[in-house]
Formats: C-alpha cells, sequence, structure tokens
C-alpha cells in the first residue's frame, strides 16, 4: 500500500495519519462500516446483521403516506420532536433553505423598489411641468427609457412581475430552486432513492457536511457558553412552561435562538427530551446487544470493539452521537472547584463522568422504545452495563471517532476492487488536505478537479506495476 501510495505521489511524505471520521467521503465511509461489520462478525461480536436495518427506516406505504398526510392537515405534524433524526436534519436544511430564500427574495424587493423610486425622481426632475410630466410629448424625453432599468437586465421569469409558466421551471434562479428543493425535503420520504428502483444510488467522493440537528447543536452550545460552572445541571428542575414554549417553536420549525436570556436548566431539559423522544436512539436498538458485550471488556480490546461498532452508525446517528459525546466531555471536565487568575474559586457543577453516563445513557442506549412491557425492566437489569459503556464513550470519544492508518488501507483495498477508478483522487485529495493543514490550519482545503473516469496510462502503469496487495484476499 505505501508503494502504491509512493507511486501516486512521488517526491512527497507517503505516511498516512490518523484522521476523523468525518473527514472520510461518503463512499470511504460506506466501505468502512462493511469492513467494520465483517471485523466484528469474526469476532462473534453481531451475528448476521444487515446494514440497510442499521439505518433510517424505509419509505411509508402510500396508505401510510396519506394517513400521516391528513395527520399533518388536523394538527400540524412537529418538525424536530418524536420524528426519526434523518427527519429531523432534512426539516432544519428545509427551513434553512427556505429562510435563505425569503431573505433573497426580501433583498430583490428592496432593490426593485429602490430603482422606481430613483425612476420616478429622475422624471419628475426633467419634466417641466412636474407632476404633469404626461402631457409632455415623447419626443422631449427620447433618451430616458419608458421604464425603470432594473438591477439584472438579462432577468429570467423568476425575477419578473406576474405568472409563471411550467414551462419555466428550467429558467429558475438559484434561490429559486433551492425553494423548489426545499419544499420538497418537507416530505423527505418523497426524496428517498429506494423509491427509485433501478437507479443505483452514486456515493460522493468529498465528506458529507455534518448531521447534527439545530436543536441539539444550540443546546450544547448555550450550555457551553453559559452553564458549565451551573452546580447540578441536568439534575435541577426546569420551569415546564417554558420548556414546552421552546419545544413548540422548534416543533414550528421556527429559527429559534438561545441567548442569556434562557434557563440553563430548561435548555437541559429541553435537549433530554428531545434525546428521550427520538422514535430511534443514538444508538439503534439493533446494536444494543453488541454495544452491551463490552461493558466486560477491558483496555485496548473493549476500545477497539467499541469503535467497530461506532463505524457502523449511520452518518446522522453518528455525527449527532459525536456531538453530544463531546459536549459532555466538555461538561464533566468542569465538574470539579478550580481556582481563576484572579485566586478566586470557581465551583465545579459536580456532573462528573459517571454523573453524566447515569443520565445519558438510558436515552443513548435502549433495547426497547419507552412504553414496552419489558422495557423498564430490561432497562433496571442492564443499567448497569449502559453506565459503564457510555461513560467509556465520553472518556474516549476522541480516538473512538479516529480511524486508523491500517483501517485507511483496508479501505483503499476494498475500493480498488469496487470502484478502482476513485482511488487516485481519494488519495490525491487526502495528501492535499495534508498539506494545507501543515502549512495553515486555519485556511480552508484547496478544492481539487475531479479526475476523469479512468486514470491516465502513465497511472495505471505505475499502479499496477507498484500494488502489492491486488491479490491479497481481504475476506470480503
Amino acid at each position: 500500500m505505501r508503494t502504491f501510495i509512493s507511486a501516486l505521489l512521488p517526491e512527497q511524505s507517503t505516511k498516512m495519519q490518523p484522521v476523523s471520521l468525518h473527514s472520510l467521503s461518503e463512499l470511504e465511509r460506506a466501505s468502512l462500516r462493511e469492513l467494520a461489520l465483517y471485523q466484528l462478525q469474526e469476532k462473534l461480536l453481531v451475528g448476521h446483521l444487515s446494514l440497510a436495518k442499521v439505518g433510517p427506516k424505509g419509505s411509508k406505504s402510500i396508505r401510510q403516506k396519506l394517513e400521516s398526510f391528513s395527520k399533518e392537515k388536523k394538527d400540524c405534524s412537529p418538525q424536530t420532536f418524536g420524528i426519526p433524526l434523518c427527519q429531523v436534519i432534512a426539516n432544519d436544511r428545509a427551513n434553512r433553505q427556505l429562510q435563505e430564500t425569503v431573505k433573497s427574495s426580501r433583498r430583490l424587493c428592496v432593490e426593485v423598489e429602490e430603482t422606481v423610486t430613483n425612476f420616478r425622481a429622475r422624471m419628475q426632475k426633467r419634466s417641466p411641468l412636474g407632476r404633469g410630466c404626461l402631457l409632455v410629448p415623447y419626443e422631449a424625453f427620447h433618451e430616458e427609457p419608458l421604464s425603470p432599468d432594473f438591477p439584472d437586465h438579462n432577468s429570467s421569469w423568476s425575477q419578473r412581475r406576474g405568472a409563471m409558466s411550467v414551462d419555466c421551471i428550467t429558467e429558475l434562479s438559484s434561490n429559486s430552486s433551492k425553494l423548489l428543493e426545499a419544499l420538497q425535503l418537507s416530505h423527505p420520504h418523497e426524496l428517498d432513492p429506494r423509491r427509485n428502483l433501478g437507479k443505483k444510488k452514486m456515493l460522493s467522493l468529498n465528506p458529507i457536511t455534518w448531521q447534527v440537528p439545530r436543536i441539539v447543536d444550540r443546546c450544547c452550545k448555550h450550555i457551553e457558553t453559559y452553564g458549565l460552572q451551573t452546580v447540578g445541571i441536568f439534575r435541577v428542575g426546569s420551569s415546564k412552561k417554558r420548556v414546552q414554549q421552546l419545544r413548540e417553536e422548534f416543533d414550528h420549525g421556527l429559527d429559534v435562538f438561545l441567548d442569556e436570556h434562557q434557563s440553563v436548566h430548561d435548555v437541559a431539559a429541553l435537549l433530554k427530551e428531545f434525546l428521550r423522544d427520538m422514535p430511534d436512539s443514538l444508538i439503534p436498538s439493533e446494536l444494543y446487544t453488541a454495544f452491551l458485550s463490552t461493558a466486560s471488556m477491558e483496555g485496548p480490546p473493549q476500545l477497539a470493539v467499541l469503535q467497530l461498532l461506532l463505524f457502523l452508525l449511520p452518518p446522522c446517528h453518528s455525527d449527532t452521537l459525536h456531538r453530544l459525546l463531546q459536549f459532555l466531555s466538555k461538561v464533566a471536565r468542569h465538574a470539579e472547584n478550580s481556582w481563576g487568575p484572579d485566586g478566586r474559586e470557581i465551583p465545579g457543577n459536580k456532573m462528573t463522568v459517571s454523573n453524566l453516563a447515569t443520565i445519558f445513557g438510558p436515552n443513548i442506549l435502549q433495547k426497547e422504545k419507552s412504553g414496552e412491557k419489558d422495557a423498564g425492566a430490561m432497562n433496571f437489569e442492564d443499567s448497569t452495563a449502559i453506565i459503564l459503556v457510555v461513560q467509556r464513550l465520553i472518556e474516549h470519544y476522541q480516538t473512538l471517532f479516529m480511524v486508523s492508518p491500517e483501517m485507511q488501507h483496508d479501505i483503499l483495498r476494498r475500493l480498488f476492487q469496487t470502484d478502482p477508478d476513485v482511488i487516485d483522487y481519494l488519495l490525491r485529495r487526502k495528501f492535499n488536505a495534508v498539506l494545507t493543514e501543515s502549512e495553515d490550519s486555519t485556511e480552508e482545503q484547496t478544492p481539487i478537479p475531479m479526475p476523469d473516469q479512468t486514470l491516465e496510462s502513465s497511472s495505471l502503469s505505475e499502479l499496477y506495476s507498484n500494488i502489492s496487495f491486488l491479490n491479497l484476499n481481504v475476506g470480503m
């Protein structure tokens, strides 16, 4: 593998380093999930598990869609609470795009109004009869246009007043296209690629955007800003009325801003309610037994298995869990009293890793949905194991969400067998990211032009002459 990288990237350092899970492309993450499942099955920690079961549930039947639509008309289905995580993220994206479109439309209206006002002012200024300019012959103003000159002379149909025909859809501006996409995303099941039978979904060769619900990120940021020194956070009671108001605002798709006026305890309760009401927990119930089995392990073997299990999570669950664990780790670092630069004692919040795992464990790791007959008995029986597992996740989240060089090699081996045309691009993107980070950690990654579907003949000759792992059996 290293010889292979040297052939593609000559005269450069080719030693791979651990990278974050999120830095992998969508195609690499899909391959990583398959590799992790294979290794776990070899360890006999998971049985014949289908990755489709771990991911988002399938699209609804026609009858279910009709029932859901009729329900929306009655009580307006929630946008955030009590719905699948992937749908929450789709709703957030739709609302964000809709807000951007509205802002753009408002800016356009202001520009048009300003243009019309200036035009009228010029006409009145040049008219010798003042407001009676309509009686002046046309020849007196032959140099003036008969209509205001709008900002965009080549305006499309989307920027003109009046109706729009169906044939004009292709002429929509980017903002209007975003609006149509937002309206479609309001029902993400309609965009489910599995509806297009016979069409293979093309996975991206670049990292996908963070898939963290807006409510989770904003609650975490609020507490990180205003509540790290709050004693008993997540344990002290909150105002049910204020929490319910915040919940309704998020459910109606409003752009809710959490500032210093909101109580830290209310925001903490809101975050717990969101996680509790999720129909599928952050760690899917199909992986419940496998995660609990790691409670009896210790040291590096335990972390290695936990890491493979985390690799099985779909991106939305993985990214949201990573954000939550990062937040809980920061809260735990402020558990003990400390001393400020002025010599004053700063009180700790008393929320240790163990305390946080006790509170969030049942919401992160569930076998049965709340309300099932044996759910309470099962959670009580496994509560100790749940706390231990979640505690390890909080303590080692930085390591667990990293991909080792060995695993990166395995991913490239597998992709060379399934998608050999993308290897050159993936390696060059990784190497470019390393160079960019070493030169300036704050500089954005330089975009790389997409390679052709087939590698150049010189690259192919080097590739086949230097790869020694082509005949290796990767067990897939």
